[in-house]
């Protein structure tokens, strides 16, 4: 079940999309909670599509308001001053969506007629699948490979730690990993070794790992014993192991 690109498959979140749906026609001002990157703020638009959006500290908000009858506003919890806002609002009957960052408590007393909360991503498994599905297709679409069947998601690779934006970005990093050359890889290690050059010395030390725990990644995946992987790499056994013990923390 989605709508402008709303994605509810979780019960938590065919509630949200259900209210959302209900309250486009009335005039209650509503507020939405949530962690970044839960869909807060593409439920808002659903709710106000043709509404302006404007963050609480914008300089221009009382001007906005002054123009619109209708206004979603991010990142309510900036606000300077409430007492002077809710008394512009409830003047010039202006109809608003808030979007706040985490959860509200007893926020902004019973000002809003409806509250509602948005879990993270981890809280609502059964919607991660769509959004693959959905941010797979986009990446496709970006780089012109919409009709590519050889990219296949690693979902044991996914990140969900910042919901929605650190799933569709590692997603993005998957694809690209996909196609990757030698040249893109060695510009890539160049620009990000670069940027962590220290004056300290034992530079080469302290970045090897860079290079050999992917390798060592690689070859239990390929290998799946250390011997067969010591003989592929021409190290001896114990050197392996050496090696294995002092990147434990990275693989």
């Amino acid at each position: 079940m989605a709508a402008t690109n709303f994605i509810a498959v979780s019960k938590p979140l065919k509630e949200a999309l259900k209210s959302a749906n209900l309250l486009k026609s009335l005039k209650l001002n509503t507020l939405i909670s949530g962690e970044p990157g839960t869909g807060r703020h593409t439920l808002a638009k659903l709710m106000m599509p043709e509404a302006p959006v404007v963050h609480g500290n914008h300089p221009d908000l009382y001007n906005l308001m002054a123009k619109h009858d209708q206004l979603v506003i991010d990142r309510f919890e900036t606000i300077e001053n409430y007492p002077k806002f809710f008394q512009t609002i409830q003047k010039r009957g202006i109809h608003i969506v808030a979007v706040v960052n985490g959860e509200t408590a007893d926020l902004h007393g019973g000002f809003f007629s409806v509250r509602i909360t948005i879990p993270p991503l981890k809280e609502r498994p059964e919607d991660i699948d769509p959004l693959v599905e959905k941010f797979k297709s986009e990446v496709l679409g970006m780089f012109g490979d919409e009709d590519s069947k050889d990219f296949e998601v690693e979902r044991e690779k996914l990140d969900i730690s910042l919901n929605a934006f650190s799933l569709r970005r590692s997603i993005v990093l998957q694809y690209l990993a996909s196609g990757i050359g030698e040249v893109d890889l060695l510009y890539l290690n160049e620009k990000f070794l670069a940027e962590r050059m220290e004056r300290t010395g034992e530079v080469y030390r302290k970045l090897l790992y860079l290079y050999e725990v992917p390798l060592i990644r690689a070859g239990t995946k390929r290998y799946k014993s250390q011997l067969k992987m010591s003989k592929a790499f021409g190290l001896n056994r114990n050197t392996l192991r050496k090696k294995i013990g002092e990147w434990r923390e990275y693989l």
